[in-house]
């Protein structure tokens, strides 16, 4: 690794001032640290968020799940708050990676990271929620902006994130069996405003499906999402599938979360 320095604050302020002066905020370290021994990153300074107390509270809240942005996977998973409202949410969780992976990486870090194969983004998009950060509150659709890119600022910091609790949703994944990130991943959510689709895996960043979003607020069966085409035009090219193959990894898992949540 480059040589840098390392603080752990005990507060958020103190956190988000050092970030702001261009220290790199660490979460989990799960992307971050295989990124500096391999010295593809070269802070300079890390701040750890992870002595802030507060960070990793999940509760709910009226018609909202809020979850802190340094809850990790596991506890996403094991959270009886979050199976009981977000079922959907919870399961995702518990497949994201290994074990090693789901006890030290936390939700605020996924976001802040933003890779175009990561699970979160998608329970994110999907489901309309808020990324809280110690400045404002960003809608979900603004808030994935590019590959590893995001609408968040220098020194800006996620300190939790909002969930509208649907009337139900499901999140399937076909995975790439190495890294155990998604190929391609949908999670669909119905509420009251209609149905939402997020695609993960599939492109450059995360992405709302417009065309099943329509067909299934019009009839929500997988026959509807069947009879969808899906456009490869902008999907990912690589030496693990082809745009037109992931086009049909998304028709099918879309019609899987249809029929999971028809039951």
């Amino acid at each position: 690794m480059y040589a840098f320095t390392y603080d752990a604050p005990a507060t958020l302020d103190a956190a988000a001032a050092q970030a702001a002066a261009g220290a790199r905020p660490i979460a989990g370290g799960q992307s971050l640290l295989p990124a500096l021994r391999l010295r593809l990153a070269n802070p300079g300074q890390l701040v750890d968020l992870g002595r802030i107390p507060g960070l990793d509270r999940i509760h709910r809240d009226g018609d909202q799940l809020v979850i802190g942005a340094m809850a990790c996977h596991q506890a996403v998973a094991d959270s009886a708050e979050v199976r009981a409202a977000i079922p959907a949410l919870a399961d995702q969780a518990e497949h994201i990676g290994d074990r090693q992976v789901r006890a030290r990486g936390t939700l605020g870090g996924s976001l802040a990271n933003n890779d175009p194969a990561a699970c979160y983004p998608s329970a994110v998009l999907a489901l309309g929620a808020t990324v809280v950060t110690q400045r404002r509150d960003i809608a979900a659709d603004d808030f994935f902006v590019g590959m590893y890119t995001t609408a968040l600022e220098e020194g800006e910091l996620i300190t939790a994130v909002r969930f509208p609790i649907p009337q139900r949703a499901a999140y399937i994944k076909f995975r790439q069996g190495a890294s155990r990130f998604a190929l391609v991943g949908v999670f669909v959510a119905q509420t009251q405003a209609g149905v939402r689709v997020a695609v993960t895996g599939a492109a450059s960043s995360v992405f709302r499906q417009a065309a099943l979003e329509a067909a299934l607020n019009q009839s929500f069966t997988p026959e509807s999402a069947a009879a969808v085409r899906v456009d490869h035009a902008e999907l990912g090219n690589d030496i693990h599938a082809s745009p037109a193959y992931r086009a049909q990894l998304i028709s099918a898992l879309a019609q899987r979360a249809v029929a999971h949540m028809l039951g």
